[in-house]
């Protein structure tokens, strides 16, 4: 896919007998972490994205933002927050969905609530071990960029041209805010009772930003830490999640 920073590494999945105009998921990555860093962003999601698909009989795209995979450009939340634009771009004018949903791992969740409350063709959010905020990011916008080279979302020397912009989208953004925004549509936060890495304070931190009529649904995993795509009862939800959008959700959904 094209993006405003360069391509966007994509992969479509598609159930059996898929039509177009039906509703599509797109499934988002977290931030990189670990000795391969951005290199080993979106693996597995492919295979993630296509079980999702038979499942639910849902379209379901998956895609590295930028800075991240084998997509061109250099991390900034704001980026990955329109990189999430043009993959429902990409839906909705080559497949002619008319209902998308996202789904969000992490980070990655934090980014579909951001993007989901400025643009309403998000007709519902999941998101797994969201934080409440990136004030982690924002406290040391150096520090935090030096992290982003060391990890290769940053590749490009002369990027940000302004460091202190560049990490005003840590404070400018925020899932908190964004979920207050989203309405009566849907939000999933699915976290683990055990997660280390964003405590499960910050569901309930979103639950009650939500406010008293927004549609949030909150589920704690018992024993489950952080990364949650490898557990089977988080990817259970997901499936369920998806299967509303579907073509096999049933009539009181």
């Amino acid at each position: 896919m094209p993006g405003a920073a360069g391509d966007l590494a994509g992969q479509l999945a598609l159930p059996a007998g898929a039509e177009r105009g039906a509703a599509a998921v797109v499934l988002c990555h977290g931030f990189p972490s670990g000795p391969r860093g951005a290199l080993s962003s979106g693996e597995g999601y492919a295979d993630l994205a296509q079980f999702v698909a038979d499942e639910t009989g849902v379209a379901v795209l998956t895609f590295t933002f930028r800075g991240c995979g084998k997509s061109e450009g250099d991390f900034s939340l704001s980026g990955w927050i329109d990189d999430l634009g043009i993959a429902i771009d990409w839906l909705t004018q080559t497949r002619n969905v008319v209902e998308v949903g996202v789904a969000g791992f992490s980070a990655g969740g934090g980014v579909a609530l951001c993007r989901a409350a400025s643009d309403t063709r998000v007709r519902s959010v999941a998101g797994f071990a969201v934080p409440a905020t990136f004030d982690s990011w924002s406290s040391d916008p150096r520090r935090f960029l030096e992290a982003c080279r060391e990890l290769g979302v940053v590749k490009d020397a002369a990027f940000p041209a302004d460091v202190a912009a560049w990490g005003n989208d840590f404070v400018a953004e925020s899932p908190r805010q964004a979920i207050a925004r989203m309405g009566k549509r849907p939000v999933l936060l699915v976290h683990g009772s055990e997660d280390t890495v964003v405590p499960v304070a910050a569901a309930r931190e979103l639950m009650a930003a939500g406010g008293e009529g927004g549609e949030v649904d909150v589920r704690v995993l018992v024993g489950a830490v952080h990364r949650l795509r490898h557990d089977p009862r988080a990817i259970a939800v997901l499936v369920g999640w998806a299967s509303r959008l579907g073509p096999n959700r049933s009539n009181g959904e």
